[in-house]
């Protein structure tokens, strides 16, 4: 008990001094307007309140990540809170912050187009296909997971083709209606329900004493799982995640002043860290130790623990909320992620959003796609998740990385996790079945090697950008606040 209360105080604690470092060193401008200012066309580029941007930034990113990852991840044993606890602090908010903060000032470019300023336009292109692909993946798993969740909450009572069918209307009109029509309206309700239902469950571990182990360094997985690299694939939102890369350009779009950005991106990803260790430390400690929780996962899945969980803490009434505000998380992530496609498909190609047609253009071929792969099993294409998720995070952390190294600033704050979930990603890759299935300690060597090839295409890409002075723009040039109003 006393290691998940430090965790949990440890997380808050570096929201106000790491955080506020990372925004320090940043240096936000007061009187550089936003794009929500700069590029408003009342569709994506929309200005909102920062309490709203928040609640949607951390729905945005949280889908069920934060909950079912962390459950999997609680196999691991207290080792798990570590990469949650200096993962959140270190590199996941820190990916956040600067994916958030780096697209305001690029005119709230989604991540292959900042990939291709940074990085050099083959990246570019590769980011593109590879962010569709993730959102794609993505929404389409949060249509029928969660139309699963509801069909058997309802014991069956309404066919699942029916709220399938509903949720596919609910995102088709939530991506191409303007933002603050339809997400910026009912995301606010259900971020307050996804706080409320996480902080009741976290409050009674605490009050009936559950035994959440305390820390020590063990590998605690029934099966033997390696620890290096399986739980940083199994445990991302929450600690480190690359679909938040594709979340946070949305709500760059709609923040109303930068010195905000703190709050909206690192703060809102250190709020998903204290609910991946509440769920973490349930998992650990409601299921009569590793092996029982394991039990459980082979019945139902981390669906299946939520429900024991939130029923066995919170009783039936409350616990039922709380099953409904899970079932609500993939939805509200499902929606952003076809969302996001549409706009980084846009920007690709440089097709204006303005008109509702234009959108529907774009969005239409999104949906096809994503029906047809609900009719089939991609059980198969759903394995690589979790490496693609994290291969898109270290491009954000590299992309960070360049753009404080060229403005003179710290870029080891982003290039320190880069390096090690660069060569992490390489060694999961290499040895995992679903990759190439090498000897672990084969893939170690071998990943190093490839991260030193790595690094020195970053150098080169460096050196390349700077070679000529004064010819590359760091932010993208607009006008002053007032030169706007007037």
């Amino acid at each position: 008990m006393i290691t998940f209360i430090v965790a949990i105080i440890l997380l808050v604690v570096g929201y106000f001094t790491y955080g506020k470092y990372i925004d320090k060193m940043f240096r936000p401008k007061e009187d550089r307007p936003t794009p929500a200012y700069d590029q408003r066309d009342n569709v994506d580029y929309v200005l909102m309140k920062t309490s709203s941007n928040s609640l949607i930034q951390l729905l945005n990113i949280a889908g069920v990540g934060p909950i079912f990852g962390p459950i999997m991840g609680a196999l691991y044993g207290p080792v798990a809170f570590i990469w949650i606890v200096v993962g959140c602090i270190f590199a996941g908010a820190v990916h956040d912050y600067l994916t958030g903060m780096i697209s305001i000032r690029n005119k709230g470019a989604h991540l292959p187009e900042l990939a291709g300023k940074f990085l050099g336009q083959v990246m570019k292109h590769f980011v593109n296909i590879f962010s569709i692909l993730l959102l794609l993946l993505t929404g389409t798993v949060f249509v029928t997971s969660p139309a699963l969740l509801l069909h058997n909450l309802m014991d069956g009572r309404i066919a699942l083709g029916i709220i399938i069918f509903a949720i596919f209307v609910y995102y088709i009109l939530s991506t191409i209606l303007p933002i603050d029509k339809i997400i910026g309206r009912i995301y606010p309700i259900f971020g307050a329900l996804l706080l409320i239902s996480a902080v009741g469950v976290g409050f009674r571990l605490i009050q009936t004493g559950a035994p959440i182990p305390e820390l020590n360094l063990q590998n605690m997985h029934p099966d033997g799982a390696p620890i290096f690299p399986l739980l940083f694939f199994t445990i991302t939102c929450g600690a480190l995640s690359g679909f938040h890369a594709t979340q946070t350009p949305i709500i760059s779009r709609t923040t109303n002043k930068e010195k905000n950005g703190r709050f909206i991106f690192y703060g809102m990803m250190i709020a998903e860290g204290i609910i991946a260790m509440i769920w973490a430390a349930a998992g650990m400690s409601l299921f009569n130790g590793y092996d029982g929780l394991n039990e459980v996962l082979a019945k139902g899945e981390a669906a299946l623990v939520v429900s024991k969980a939130s029923h066995l803490l919170l009783g039936s009434v409350l616990g039922t909320i709380a099953v409904l505000g899970v079932i609500i998380l993939p939805i509200t992530s499902g929606d952003t992620s076809f969302r996001s496609a549409r706009m980084i498909i846009a920007d690709y190609l440089n097709y204006s959003q303005s008109s509702l047609l234009k959108r529907i253009i774009i969005s239409a071929p999104l949906f096809i796609i994503s029906f047809a792969l609900t009719q089939v099993d991609f059980t198969i294409l759903w394995r690589y998740f979790s490496w693609a998720n994290q291969t898109t995070a270290v491009i954000a952390l590299w992309v960070g990385a360049m753009y404080l190294l060229i403005a003179k600033k710290n870029f080891w704050v982003a290039a320190i996790p880069a390096v090690f979930m660069t060569w992490n990603i390489f060694v999961y890759i290499l040895s995992q079945k679903i990759g190439l299935g090498l000897d672990l300690n084969m893939s170690y060597v071998i990943g190093f090697v490839l991260t030193a090839i790595w690094i020195a295409y970053f150098i080169y890409q460096y050196r390349k950008m700077t070679a000529s002075e004064g010819q590359f723009e760091l932010d993208h040039p607009i006008q002053t606040q007032q030169q706007i109003v007037s």
